[in-house]
């Protein structure tokens, strides 16, 4: 990010950034705590991921005001102007993530009352797929690593086939043990669950090489190979 010769200019930059980190450290943890809540049956570790959901909003409305203080104040121009847009659209999709792993406790609050299935599927291997993606797609962020970002873009596929498996294994258990219903159907809620969050670590991703590189990348298809055919 190029040097700006006003110092409060580039700590409300900094401050953002910083932001930004923190709010994907705490949607990082839910996203870990609500998966754990439903592998191990854990109710009272579901109940508290959901009580914190409000930390995650509050952030995403700092940020919004943060970027919209920027942008007001000191009408920024090209590297910086991409950067605050990019922030502001990272806050949104942190903000959605931190929506699905209060939707993930819910899940796992409704499966805890009931005799476990055997197994959750692909659901943990789903989980640190798309765990990682967000992880990576956040580290692409701060270290404006458009490679890792494009690399994040790529992996999505890989997580939309393990979505199709695991419904394609849970329709087949419902037609099978009828009884089985009802739990089947919140694991297939389940699997869509976490393609979203790999669906908004693909958001990230496509944001960072356009702060980067100003490229857009969004709707392209195939995903680029590399960068500079972006």
């Amino acid at each position: 990010m190029p040097l700006h010769t006003d110092r409060q200019y580039e700590e409300e930059l900094q401050e953002l950034r910083a932001k930004v980190l923190e709010m994907g450290g705490l949607v990082e943890k839910q996203i870990g705590d609500a998966i754990t809540s439903l592998t191990q049956r854990d109710s009272e570790l579901a109940e508290q991921t959901i009580a914190r959901d409000h930390m995650v909003n509050y952030l995403d409305v700092s940020i919004d005001e943060a970027c919209t203080r920027l942008l007001a104040l000191h009408q920024p121009a090209a590297r910086d102007l991409r950067f605050i847009m990019t922030s502001l659209k990272i806050g949104t999709d942190l903000e959605r993530v931190g929506d699905i792993a209060q939707n993930v406790c819910e899940r796992a609050l409704e499966l805890n009352e009931e005799p476990p299935l055997r197994p959750y599927a692909d659901l943990p291997r789903m989980a640190e797929w798309a765990r990682s993606m967000l992880r990576d797609s956040l580290d692409a962020f701060v270290r404006e690593d458009t490679g890792l970002a494009l690399d994040v873009c790529q992996r999505d596929d890989f997580i939309d086939d393990l979505t199709a498996e695991v419904f394609g294994r849970m329709l087949g258990r419902m037609a099978e043990e009828p009884e089985t219903v009802a739990r089947s159907t919140r694991i297939l809620f389940l699997a869509k669950y976490l393609e979203r969050i790999a669906d908004h670590a693909t958001n990230i991703g496509e944001m960072v090489i356009y702060m980067v590189k100003g490229k857009n990348i969004r709707h392209v298809s195939p995903v680029p190979s590399s960068v500079s055919e972006a």
